[in-house]
């Protein structure tokens, strides 16, 4: 799917979203400025995902938080990311309390 028309001045980019059980991997020839909102929103993936534009969603560039307004480069794969169903805090008082729980005292 491309982003708009391609010209001299394209970057091919990814968009991915990934579930438990799957993860969806689209890949897009842009134009050179395209921001990370445009190529999600020119990815057809909120289509596909109608709850991410309900829900909200943060983004990253490999690994790396991002804001909506970044512009990509060449080989960037944007990724979506899914909101923690567990803070890590939470997630390690719940270790602790089961740990504890396994060795008899509270």
């Amino acid at each position: 799917m491309n982003c708009m028309a391609v010209t001299s001045e394209t970057i091919r980019i990814e968009v991915v979203y990934a579930l438990p059980d799957k993860q969806t991997v689209i890949a897009l020839e842009c134009p050179f400025g395209t921001t990370i909102s445009q190529a999600i929103k020119r990815s057809g993936i909120l289509i596909e995902y109608p709850e991410l534009a309900s829900q909200g969603y943060e983004v990253g560039v490999h690994g790396q938080k991002q804001v909506l307004e970044y512009r990509v480069s060449d080989q960037d794969r944007v990724e979506i990311y899914r909101p923690l169903q567990v803070t890590p805090t939470e997630a390690r008082r719940l270790r602790a309390l089961e740990r504890n729980k396994r060795s008899g005292s509270v």
